[in-house]
């Protein structure tokens, strides 16, 4: 049980982290999120995620980082316009 927990908060936690680390180093939200469905795909392929509950909760976190990203992106963006004006 303990293992299932763990994977519940992983999959919670990193998939959201990821793409939010991935678009701070290539100041692009769109590739933060390609590289971590990239990631999430080979952790499913290899057998890491094994049930609907997990895709899901990844999925969630998948989203929410997403987001997140993509709000920190736009004020990174508009501040470099309203700077250069």
């Amino acid at each position: 049980m303990d293992s299932m927990l763990t994977k519940f908060l992983l999959s919670l936690l990193v998939p959201g982290l990821l793409v939010v680390l991935f678009t701070r180093v290539t100041f692009h939200h769109i590739v933060g999120l390609v590289l971590t469905v990239a990631l999430i795909a080979a952790a499913v392929y290899a057998g890491y995620t094994n049930t609907w509950f997990l895709y899901v909760v990844n999925a969630a976190s998948l989203t929410i980082g997403f987001w997140y990203a993509t709000n920190m992106f736009n004020k990174r963006k508009k501040a470099e316009t309203h700077e250069n004006e």
